[in-house]
């Protein structure tokens, strides 16, 4: 999970690199198709079947997951990478507010349902309290959208989440699902793409040699990391990896301010440190929960 965390702030830098001349649909595309090739080649190497019995259930998961990652990827682009990466990783207090939301639907329909425990209540109030303090200096710089977009990046990320475990029920293997997320993601960033294309009036152009190691370099971190991660968590105690997880803003602190000269802002510092402790309290007060469910 550390090597996981580790390759996905790498990632972010090569995101960050590559969105100052690639559009969000060239990132989205590379990220997407190098994921496919190499997924691809894992499932005919292990001699997997890439036949699906549930295409609708992909279909469904790579639209919530490319459009998240489209969204992360522009917010990448345009806010302080440390900044982007933590608000893309609220998803796990946006996980508790779905399933709060869900035990209090249930309730006012008179099921029976376990008590909403006050820690989850808690993690989500201070998630957010976090979320402020971190949006604080990029509303000041009048970038209140980009942090916006950020924020539903995370959103969706936890509907994608939700879409993968119901993958997983239905018995599909983490090879097939990351193989079709990419494809569905490389399929994505050409549409994408072509619409940037038409808004500005040009055509699609092939990378410099420059952008396209950045863009290779996206897709290859990604994937690698996707690998390094689903290993940890079927190997590892889930709540320790979902606590060790978020390692990443640390690595992406850390490089933001060494490679981009990311403005260090106490009180975002604050804010990053209220949403970490609120997700790794969000996911062990949530983890009863669940296994009731």
């Amino acid at each position: 999970m550390v090597t996981a965390t580790v390759l996905f702030a790498l990632m972010g830098v090569c995101v960050k690199m590559a969105s100052q001349t690639a559009s969000t649909g060239e990132v989205v595309f590379f990220r997407g198709g190098v994921g496919a090739v190499m997924m691809g080649l894992l499932a005919w190497r292990t001699g997997l079947s890439l036949r699906t019995a549930v295409p609708l259930l992909h279909v469904q998961r790579g639209a919530s997951g490319v459009t998240a990652l489209a969204l992360w990827f522009y917010t990448l682009g345009t806010l302080p990478l440390s900044t982007a990466v933590t608000l893309n990783y609220m998803s796990s207090v946006w996980m508790a507010v779905f399933l709060v939301l869900q035990l209090a639907w249930r309730r006012w329909r008179g099921q029976d349902v376990p008590t909403i425990p006050l820690p989850l209540l808690g993690a989500v109030v201070v998630g957010f309290l976090g979320v402020t303090l971190v949006l604080r200096p990029t509303i000041e710089r009048d970038l209140w959208l980009q942090g916006l977009v950020g924020l539903a990046s995370g959103m969706l990320s936890a509907v994608a989440y939700f879409q993968v475990a119901s993958l997983g029920r239905a018995g599909e293997p983490e090879v097939r699902v990351v193989f079709y997320f990419s494809l569905f993601g490389a399929v994505s960033g050409l549409l994408i793409s072509g619409v940037e294309a038409l808004y500005r009036g040009s055509t699609w152009s092939w990378p410099t040699d420059t952008t396209l190691l950045w863009l290779l370099g996206t897709g290859l971190f990604a994937t690698l990391a996707q690998v390094c991660m689903t290993r940890a968590y079927a190997r590892g105690n889930a709540l320790v990896m979902a606590s060790l997880q978020y390692l990443g803003i640390a690595h992406a602190f850390v490089l933001g301010v060494l490679l981009f000269d990311d403005p260090v802002h106490a009180v975002a510092v604050v804010g990053m440190a209220l949403i970490v402790l609120a997700g790794i309290a969000a996911t062990q007060a949530s983890a009863p929960l669940k296994t009731r469910r």
